[in-house]
């Protein structure tokens, strides 16, 4: 049984969506002033809410990006929240969003250090060069996520699709960092 409970929070959840439709860029544009939009650098628009404080970007395909959502549920309810402004706006959308989640970002704090040496010559599928990034990457099979481990205990999850599969990896490579002698308590 591990000696501390890992402190979690989601940071970002990026979320793909589609409207299955074309969109007018231009005529969102018009319509919203706000977006922002620069078709010679950039193909997609970007909306910007402040509530669920999140910016999704807008492709003329109706295809449809989320980023800076702090859990799932955030993420879909930013891109309903955008559907249903540019439908108020005068924006024909005919079909709801259909959502799904690609990426959740976590930053999680162990709550003492990580002997990363020692680390990487006893975790598998591990790689740590410190002269290039101060971290060790520990890429897990089950749950498929990757996470940063810093001697500090500071961790960070990338990958996951689902909030419990962030705390299913967390939870896992603590506990093989403890069995392994590899976390040290002040």
């Amino acid at each position: 049984m591990p000696q501390t409970k890992p402190m979690i929070s989601v940071v970002n959840v990026v979320a793909s969506a589609s409207v299955d439709q074309k969109m007018d860029l231009n005529e969102i544009t018009k319509t919203f002033p706000d977006v922002e939009y620069h078709p010679d650098v950039f193909p997609g628009l970007v909306y910007r809410l402040k509530t669920p404080k999140s910016a999704t970007l807008i492709f003329s395909s109706g295809k449809m990006v989320c980023t800076g959502s702090k859990s799932e549920e955030l993420a879909k309810k930013a891109v309903k929240t955008v559907v249903q402004q540019l439908r108020k706006g005068g924006i024909k959308v005919k079909k709801d969003a259909v959502v799904s989640i690609q990426n959740i970002v976590s930053s999680i704090n162990l709550g003492g250090k990580v002997n990363l040496e020692q680390a990487a010559r006893t975790l598998p599928r591990s790689m740590y060069e410190p002269e290039q990034f101060p971290g060790l990457i520990h890429r897990m099979l089950d749950p498929k996520t990757v996470i940063l481990i810093f001697a500090s205990g500071k961790l960070v999850c990338v990958g996951a699709k689902l909030e419990k599969e962030v705390y299913r990896s967390v939870n896992n490579v603590h506990s093989l960092l403890e069995e392994k002698d590899l976390m040290v308590y002040d």
